[in-house]
């Protein structure tokens, strides 16, 4: 609460903050797309309060989070989970719930009502890229609301609106991830093509073979350390489908009908997604209570065997914070910013992302009358992002950033969902990636580039 409160300082140190988009950024890029910059300034504003929420729940901040009413008087327990939970930890736990919570109600109200802009002559363009300082005092305000809300059922009821956003969000990283594979290989074929340099080819072949060394080298990782020969029945069952799903996804990547209907498909963009659903596999893994088939890194690191519990802690702690979390971050960060910056000549991911087709960051940049430089607005004629959908892809992020900080606590309550969301995600993304590999043979006479 007090990181909150103190992000208000670093108002006074920005006199542009009543002015647009253009005004704020226009001195780092200013021959951006103001719809650009609107969009980086939103994301900035999403990692601001994932940069709070990651203070709330460090170790130290339960002093803190004490001086606020009825947060945690006399150590509070949970149903369930009775003499079992230390409060101290789920104090952070809180915490976390209530700043995402803040976040997601932000967003949610400026997808509602920007439903249907067109342009940026409509009057609600210019609440969509300018107002920032009161849009900033607003979000401080519903954090503060945020914290005042009575426990009773509201963790519960979060957690399960948490559970199917994050699904809905892990499938837009996916489709992301994709657009951002194809992209990647279409360009560097493209350089060596055109700039006769095999060294582009060089690099294509490098990362190719790398991504699947670090898959393979995970898959054997999974099977030592989270599968036993007489449990853990469920990982081997992930595990071995996920390697035979991206075994196949790479066979048909190169199969000659595919190449010759899809000819950007390729092995890259087959690496990439087989590491990806590596990653989702072991963070679905990681969530398992069993602890038995759920050993932690630092008892992987010590040698130490998951039936032996590291000396000094407690086997029925809550950890809210792990390595798994760490790079689901890592990830979200750089979805979030590529959907910000993107730029996609792919009709049906533009379609789906409610974007425009176009390329680079825009014209020059114009100087103004009060002599300050400005980017130039690319909307007076339509909207180059749905200014609704991207705010609801903001507000699921926001979701994915609370069940990812808080490593889907209620999973020790429930039976493994946050298991079954992220297996099932994986699974989807790899039937999102074969079909845009079949997509061009099914349908002949459509087109799909």
């Amino acid at each position: 609460m007090g990181a909150c409160m103190a992000l208000c300082s670093m108002a006074s140190c920005a006199s542009c903050l009543c002015g647009s988009a253009p005004c704020l950024l226009c001195g780092c890029c200013p021959s951006s797309k103001s719809s650009t910059i609107t969009r980086l300034i939103y994301s900035f504003f999403l990692l601001l309060g994932t940069i709070v929420s990651v203070i709330m729940i460090l170790p130290g901040m339960e002093d803190q989070l004490r001086k606020i009413p009825g947060f945690c008087v006399g150590g509070d327990s949970i149903l369930g989970l009775d003499n079992l939970v230390d409060c101290d930890v789920i104090l952070g736990y809180k915490s976390v719930y209530r700043m995402c919570f803040a976040m997601t109600c932000f967003f949610f109200f400026f997808s509602a009502i920007m439903i249907q802009v067109r342009s940026s002559k409509d009057c609600r363009a210019a609440v969509q890229n300018g107002f920032w300082f009161f849009k900033f005092l607003m979000l401080i305000g519903i954090t503060v609301g945020a914290f005042f809300i009575p426990d009773g059922m509201f963790h519960t009821v979060w957690f399960y609106f948490g559970a199917v956003g994050s699904f809905i969000f892990i499938i837009i990283q996916l489709i992301l991830l994709i657009d951002f594979a194809y992209s990647w290989n279409k360009v560097w074929v493209e350089n060596a093509e055109d700039g006769e340099n095999k060294g582009w080819f060089a690099g294509l072949l490098f990362f190719t073979v790398l991504h699947y060394a670090l898959a393979f080298t995970a898959l054997v990782l999974f099977y030592v350390y989270y599968t036993k020969p007489d449990d853990c029945t469920e990982h081997k069952v992930f595990i071995s489908l996920n390697l035979i799903f991206c075994i196949i996804i790479s066979v048909v990547s190169v199969l000659p009908k595919v190449q010759e209907a899809q000819p950007l498909s390729g092995l890259l963009q087959s690496s990439l997604i087989s590491l990806y659903t590596m990653y989702v596999t072991w963070s679905a893994m990681t969530n398992n209570p069993n602890r038995n088939c759920n050993p932690s890194l630092l008892s992987l690191v010590s040698n130490v065997t998951s039936a032996q519990p590291v000396p000094g802690t407690n086997p029925e702690t809550l950890q809210l914070w792990d390595a798994q979390s760490v790079v689901g971050l890592v990830i979200f960060l750089f979805c979030t910013l590529y959907a910000s910056i993107r730029s996609s000549s792919n009709t049906q991911v533009n379609k789906l992302m409610q974007t425009e087709e176009g390329g680079g960051s825009g014209g020059e940049g114009v100087v103004g009358e009060d002599g300050l430089l400005r980017a130039v607005d690319n909307e007076e004629e339509a909207v180059s992002y749905s200014y609704s959908f991207f705010h609801f892809h903001l507000c699921l992020a926001s979701l994915y950033i609370m069940m990812t900080l808080t490593n889907w606590y209620h999973s020790y309550l429930l039976d493994m969902p946050a298991v079954w969301v992220k297996i099932a995600s994986s699974w989807l993304g790899l039937a999102l990636y074969l079909w845009t590999l079949l997509a061009p043979l099914v349908f002949p006479d459509r087109e799909f580039n």
